[in-house]
């Protein structure tokens, strides 16, 4: 692969990661004027009594198993199939940037 390939590829993939983070933050928001991008993982935290970084890999884990499942698999998944559980993945971990931010009051 070129190098000029793979730098589109990387673009476009971020480009894609961004897009899907701003259209989901207001719909996983509880408060639909005033968006706490990280209310799902706060709330998750409150309710299971650990903290909002716990809850969120909790949740990354479901994606980080699909992911290793479908490595193992010998089924050719499409491609919008492997778009999705990348892109989900690289989310997760962009929200779990934010929520360590946040908690350090480092922006």
């Amino acid at each position: 692969m070129t190098n000029e390939y793979f730098n589109k590829i990387v673009e476009d993939q971020l480009e894609f990661c961004k897009s899907l983070l701003i259209t989901k933050g207001i719909e996983y928001s509880e408060n639909k004027n005033n968006i706490d991008r990280l209310h799902a993982f706060k709330a998750a935290a409150a309710v299971q009594n650990i903290t909002p970084k716990e809850a969120l890999i909790g949740m990354m884990a479901k994606h980080t198993i699909s992911i290793y499942d479908m490595c193992k698999s010998t089924e050719v998944f499409p491609m919008k199939k492997w778009k999705e559980k990348i892109t989900d993945h690289i989310n997760y971990l962009l929200l779990l940037n934010a929520l360590i931010i946040e908690e350090q009051g480092d922006y």
